[in-house]
């Protein structure tokens, strides 16, 4: 039996590749399917099943084209309604894949198809569960994203205790649980850096497995403090259910390379957007005027499902020299499927063409500290996330997260001079040239974020609840 884990950094995501005697599992794979193909050949392995522990939203499973290719079954749990043929499974049904068993666990809360998928090993021992969102290390899945008029999150969370209690809590405590999900991703609130543990581990350590929690307990603490899902959710949920265009006629489209000439004209359609995929500061001292950057070292994907609200609109994108089919491999994973082509040669063939190029001022802490000590009053503007801010933050900052910029670019003067820092630098000039792309022109950087500023003697402060009396 092998069992290997898939994961990947920039979304935070886990999909896992089962092999015995000559039969292999693949469960929830990315959009690109290439590897998981290439990975059943070198074993002369028949894929027979694609198993989804719901549908995904913060990314586009690739079990249609895997399912196309394969000719594998594709799997969903009870109360799954895809537009599509699949098997949708009972709760303990057994599928059998040369000399080992997964069990189906029926596990809502999440979402109501949610499932866990146990797998024995040769000898019928429980060996791990395959959780998806149901179950993280160090945390549980969160019970907004599919509600729906009949059904609260709080009913949500409500079938999630009872999944995790009945199902999952009874469980060995030497079985290894394997999670969709790490740090860094937006389906839960608090997961660990860790990508597997052990049941035993988990019962002791995390929150929501208390043996002593009220189902009221966890109801409330599951639903505290959970903020607003990233917009693109709900299309990926969509396409995971209907269907999507196929990866390989996507990737053709994305990588078509255009000349200086012929981006300039496709970029001046009022519907385009240009994305400049490159590092922070490489965009901070040549960009196209109005490109957006994302960096693609970074957490490209979800940043930009959570920051482009149309997923449909058309994007050219700029990027270094051979990383092209990557930026359109990463789009794709979050159904950001029309990329319409990038500047061929990159930004040295726009500037050799005598295009016109925009600058973003970017300075060290250091100089942050000076301007400061010469003037207390200057605009310091704060991009992190909420619980980073409260944590600690500058005195003088004003909290206006990069989630959610686009919402509050009202409550942002241009009149002065905005100083903006994150953590490190990357989500900064994402914030920077999103500003500067809406007419805010007096845009300054803070090289290395909030990590550096921290080095330096400005005046910071830790959040403090307001008194209730």
């Amino acid at each position: 039996m092998i069992v290997e884990q898939i994961y990947t950094g920039c979304l935070a995501q886990g999909a896992y590749y089962i092999e015995s005697k000559g039969e292999a599992v693949i469960i929830d794979p990315l959009r690109e399917i290439k590897p998981y193909l290439e990975k059943a050949k070198r074993s002369d392995a028949k894929i027979k099943y694609v198993l989804e522990t719901h549908f995904h939203a913060d990314f586009v499973s690739g079990h249609l084209d895997l399912a196309k290719a394969t000719g594998a079954e594709i799997v969903f749990g009870p109360n799954a309604k895809p537009s599509f043929d699949a098997h949708i499974a009972t709760d303990g049904q057994e599928l059998h894949v040369g000399d080992v068993t997964i069990k189906v666990l029926h596990t809502p809360g999440h979402t109501m198809e949610s499932t866990t998928y146990l797998l024995k090993d040769e000898q019928g021992k429980d060996y791990a569960i395959f959780t998806g969102d149901t179950l993280f290390i160090g945390d549980v899945g969160r019970p907004d994203l599919a509600v729906k008029s009949d059904m609260t999150e709080e009913q949500l969370a409500e079938h999630l205790f009872e999944s995790l209690r009945n199902k999952i809590m009874t469980l060995a405590d030497d079985i290894i649980v394997y999670p969709a999900h790490g740090a860094g991703s937006a389906c839960g609130k608090n997961m660990s850096k860790e990508t597997s543990d052990t049941l035993g581990n988990q019962k002791q350590n995390n929150y929501a497995l208390r043996a002593d929690m009220s189902k009221e307990e966890f109801v409330k603490e599951v639903t505290e403090g959970l903020l607003p899902p990233p917009g693109y959710f709900p299309f990926n949920v969509q396409m995971n259910k209907q269907g999507y265009e196929s990866i390989d006629n996507v990737m053709r489209q994305g990588l078509q390379a255009l000349s200086p000439d012929a981006f300039e004209a496709a970029a001046n359609e009022t519907t385009v957007l240009m994305l400049d995929t490159r590092k922070p500061q490489d965009f901070a001292s040549s960009f196209i005027p109005n490109a957006i950057n994302i960096g693609i070292d970074g957490g490209f994907a979800p940043w930009v499902g959570a920051l482009i609200p149309d997923i449909k609109q058309p994007i050219l994108f700029i990027a270094d020299e051979g990383r092209e089919e990557e930026v359109v491999t990463r789009l794709a994973r979050v159904g950001f499927d029309n990329a319409i082509g990038y500047l061929k040669g990159g930004i040295s063939a726009w500037k050799a063409a005598g295009k016109e190029i925009d600058t973003i001022t970017s300075i060290s802490a250091t100089e942050l500290s000076q301007r400061f000590k010469q003037d207390e009053d200057i605009t310091i503007v704060d991009v992190r996330k909420p619980g980073e801010f409260q944590a600690e933050h500058l005195e003088t900052a004003s909290s206006k997260p990069l989630d959610f910029l686009n919402e509050h670019l009202a409550e942002l003067p241009k009149d002065k001079t905005m100083h903006i820092h994150c953590a490190g630098g990357y989500r900064s000039m994402i914030a920077a040239s999103i500003l500067k792309a809406r007419g805010f022109d007096n845009v300054v950087d803070v090289q290395g974020g909030y990590k550096a500023i921290s080095e330096t003697d400005m005046p910071r402060t830790n959040f403090v609840c307001p008194s209730t009396l």
